[in-house]
C-alpha cells in the first residue's frame, strides 16, 4: 500500500511539474504585452528625480515634472 502511495505522490508532483513547464510558455510575457501595446516612457522629474509615467506628468518645454506643485514650485505660477 506505501509504494502505490509513493507511485501516486511521484505522478501528482510528475504532473504539476509538466503542467507549469507548459503553461509558462503558452502565456505572453508581460514585457511583450507592454512592447505590443506601445510602451511609456518613465522619466524623472526635474524638481524631485521621482520616476513616473510619462502619461501621470507634466512637460513644461524640455523639462518633465512629476506633479503641478512641483511646476510651480520650479517655474513660479503657471500663466494662465
Amino acid at each position: 500500500m506505501l509504494r502505490f502511495l509513493i507511485l501516486v505522490l511521484l505522478v501528482a508532483a510528475a504532473w504539476l511539474v509538466l503542467t507549469r513547464i507548459a503553461g509558462t510558455s503558452k502565456r505572453p510575457r508581460a514585457d511583450d504585452e507592454a512592447s505590443a501595446a506601445g510602451e511609456e516612457q518613465v522619466l524623472a522629474c526635474g524638481l524631485c528625480g521621482l520616476h513616473v509615467p510619462e502619461s501621470e506628468g507634466l512637460r513644461v518645454g524640455e523639462v518633465f515634472y512629476c506633479c503641478e506643485a512641483h511646476r510651480r514650485q520650479a517655474n513660479g505660477p503657471h500663466p494662465d
